[in-house]
C-alpha cells in the first residue's frame, strides 16, 4: 500500500516540524510539510500535525496568532470530517486556542521552561491516537515548554472526565508543570483531535533514550491511512 500522507502544518516559529517529519516517515507516513499561508491541504491527505516550537513568535498568547493562518480554516473542515489531527506541544497550544479542544495552556507552576524526560500513563486505548498502547501503560516522552499547564474550571473537567476526554496523564505524582489533574494530553468529543504536551517525535529511537512516542505516532499513520482509504471508498 502506498505511504498515507500526513500533513505536517509549518508555522514561523515552528521548530520541530522537521523532527515530526523525519519521526513520522520513519514509521512508514508521507510527510508533507505544509506552510501556514496555504488554504489546501496536500492531496489525499490522511492525517495532520500540528508541531511544536514558537508560532509567530508565541506573542499576545501561546498558538494565538497561529489560530487565525489560513492553513487553520483546513485544519478545522478536515477535523469537522472526523480526520485525525495531533497537535504537540505548541500544536495543542494552538489547537486550543482555535477551539478545536477544550481548556487553556497557562504558565507552568514553577514560572521556568521545563525541559526533561517524564512519564506518561495511557488512560483510553481506544483513540487514532493510542490504539498501539493498552490502558494503565506508561510512557517515557520528553517535554519541553514554559507554558504547559492545562486548565478549564471545575465544572468543566468533571465533564470532561465523565466523557473520556482525558486520554494522557503525568504518571507517578510528579508535578510537572501544575496542570490540572496531571493532565497532559485530551481528545475533543468526537475524539479524533489530541493535544498533548509532551514531544513523541524526540521518543521514537531507544538511541535517544526512548521509543516510547514512536507508539503514539505510528498509530497516527495507521489512522491517516484509514482515514485516506475510507475517502477514497466515497
Amino acid at each position: 500500500m502506498a505511504r498515507p500522507v500526513v500533513a505536517v502544518v509549518v508555522f514561523p516559529g515552528s521548530n520541530d516540524d522537521r523532527d515530526a517529519a523525519w519521526a513520522l516517515g520513519a514509521l512508514g507516513a508521507e510527510p508533507v510539510l505544509l506552510w501556514h499561508d496555504e488554504h489546501e491541504l496536500p492531496p489525499g491527505t490522511g492525517a495532520i500535525v500540528l508541531p511544536g516550537g514558537f508560532s509567530y513568535g508565541d506573542y499576545l498568547r501561546c498558538g494565538a496568532m497561529a489560530k487565525l493562518a489560513p492553513a487553520m480554516s483546513a485544519v478545522r473542515q478536515f477535523a469537522s470530517l472526523g480526520g485525525p489531527v495531533l497537535g504537540i506541544c505548541n500544536g495543542f497550544q494552538i489547537l486550543c486556542e482555535a477551539k478545536l479542544l477544550p481548556g487553556a495552556l497557562r504558565p507552568n507552576r514553577q514560572l521556568e521552561f521545563v525541559c526533561r524526560d517524564v512519564a506518561v500513563r495511557v488512560e483510553r486505548a481506544d483513540t487514532p491516537f493510542t490504539s498501539r498502547c493498552e490502558v494503565g501503560q506508561e510512557l517515557v516522552i520528553p517535554i519541553k515548554h514554559g507554558e504547559g499547564a492545562w486548565y478549564v474550571d471545575e465544572g468543566r473537567f468533571m465533564q470532561l472526565g465523565a466523557r473520556g476526554q482525558i486520554v494522557l496523564r503525568y504518571a507517578g505524582g510528579d508535578d510537572v508543570n501544575g496542570s490540572l489533574g496531571a493532565v497532559a494530553g485530551v481528545v475533543n468529543e468526537t475524539g479524533n483531535v489530541l493535544g498533548l504536551m509532551p514531544h513523541p517525535e524526540h521518543a521514537v529511537d531507544p538511541l535517544l533514550g526512548s521509543a516510547d512516542g514512536g507508539l503514539l505516532l505510528a498509530a497516527v499513520v495507521d489512522a491517516a491511512a484509514e482515514h485516506a482509504f475510507a475517502l477514497s471508498r466515497r
